[in-house]
């Protein structure tokens, strides 16, 4: 109503602005002249208001719009008001478009935004991270010049996305990635990568894990049922002797396994020490002394403990105990009879030093890296015969990460071995020095 109210007031005026030059054309004795006259100077105001326009449009950066009068007032206020529509739009656009960015930037993932024909669009940090990406120079870049991986490729070219892929990090093939592709406009879809890495080596531990304890038991399982089975019928007084030390040493086989699972559970579940308590480490390795003595038996290793009687640490006494009392103990049953072993408690400049050396027989390199591995053992049948499970370096390696520590092995075949670890000063409750040797 309001505009065609305005129409019809814009053509009465039009129609006054005519005839007016129209009765001066008759002032005059020539109508025609009159009305060109008029035409003349309508054309002149509109080729005005027309330069005003288009100044306002291309040159002029104000968002006030030139004054106006009679139809330009009409057409400079609704250009104002489309601009200021627009205007609205994209900043409601450009609002969406940041709120996107900055929750793909949020995602724990790589996300990437293609078209159907594979080029790329946008992409976060991550997937510079994952993919090596560099953005934006690869804005546009088709993503299969990127990610050159045949199978990732022919991912792509299937476009049947509703399984994931895995592969190999483009950067490193140690990484494991898995990528997802999910339309979501109709011609652009979503890449998501995730590094699942350390989700697959866990699963594979699990699976090690499981496979590993099976295996250890089954020996001693096996063995209780034969005898279990042959004492059916009553056995000879020499035969029941032999069964009772068989049975006996399967079942601490078994209860030490057991204990040590236990123990290694504990101590990756345990939460961070208490700091306030104190570990007297001079006596524990008194008590170790003793106990590693007895342990040696006929084979008569011969000890030396060089213990600093005044220096004592912040932490969990049961795991540093569990941690020296492995490594000890691994030292014992590893090494030929007679050999001799080593072990010291000091000040090394400003941090706490453990370690435990043997002249033994020593380890090949391949094996170092993998010695705190659950099940793991350099050889298996000794491990066996001395009782070993496999279990106590890994032990050690838990219960020394909790102390802000890491086991440090040092062997070479023929020349023995050093297993040891520091602390930081921090730790650390020292005294007077006294060194003790037996």
């Amino acid at each position: 109503m309001q505009q065609q109210e305005s129409n019809r007031g814009l053509w009465w005026r039009l129609g006054l602005f005519y005839l007016v030059f129209g009765l001066l054309g008759l002032l005059v004795d020539n109508p025609a002249l009159g009305l060109l006259a008029g035409t003349l100077l309508h054309l002149f105001v509109n080729h005005r208001y027309q330069h005003k326009l288009s100044v306002w449009l291309w040159r002029d950066r104000s968002l006030t719009p030139p004054e106006g009068k009679g139809s330009w007032e009409g057409i400079f206020n609704g250009i104002y008001r489309l601009q200021q529509r627009q205007r609205t739009r994209r900043r409601e656009l450009a609002n969406l478009v940041r709120r996107f960015r900055e929750g793909a930037e949020a995602l724990p993932d790589a996300a990437v935004v293609i078209r159907r024909d594979g080029s790329i669009i946008w992409c976060n940090k991550l997937a510079q991270q994952l993919l090596g990406f560099r953005w934006p120079d690869d804005a546009g870049q088709h993503i299969g010049n990127l990610v050159r991986m045949p199978v990732f490729i022919a991912y792509m070219k299937r476009s049947d996305f509703r399984e994931p892929l895995e592969m190999p990090s483009p950067l490193s093939e140690e990484r494991l990635l898995e990528c997802r592709i999910m339309p979501y406009a109709e011609d652009q879809a979503l890449l998501v990568v995730r590094d699942v890495t350390r989700l697959r080596s866990l699963e594979q531990v699990r699976k090690s894990f499981v496979a590993n304890v099976s295996h250890e038991l089954r020996t001693p399982l096996t063995v209780l049922k034969g005898y279990l089975e042959m004492l059916e019928e009553p056995p000879s007084e020499q035969v029941w002797h032999k069964a009772q030390k068989v049975l006996f040493e399967q079942t601490q086989r078994m209860d030490a396994l057991v204990n040590q699972l236990m123990t290694l559970t504990r101590y990756e579940a345990a939460p961070q020490p208490d700091f306030t308590k104190v570990v007297d480490m001079p006596a524990i390795l008194q008590m170790l002394e003793q106990e590693a003595v007895a342990l040696s038996g006929e084979r008569k290793h011969h000890f030396s403990f060089v213990i600093d009687s005044s220096l004592r640490m912040r932490g969990d006494p049961e795991q540093m105990r569990s941690a020296v009392s492995n490594l000890v103990y691994n030292a014992v049953r590893h090494t030929p009879a007679g050999s001799h072993i080593h072990v010291e408690w000091g000040l090394q400049g400003n941090v706490g030093r453990f370690t435990v050396s043997d002249d033994g027989d020593g380890i090949a390199p391949e094996h170092i890296a993998r010695l705190t591995e659950r099940f793991y053992r350099v050889d298996k049948a000794r491990s066996r015969q001395t009782g070993g499970s496999g279990l106590g370096l890994a032990i050690v390696k838990h219960a020394l990460s909790h102390h802000d520590s890491h086991l440090e092995i040092e062997s070479r075949p023929g020349e023995g071995s050093r297993f040891g670890f520091r602390l930081p000063e921090r730790l650390l409750v020292t005294g007077t020095s006294v060194q003790q040797t037996a």
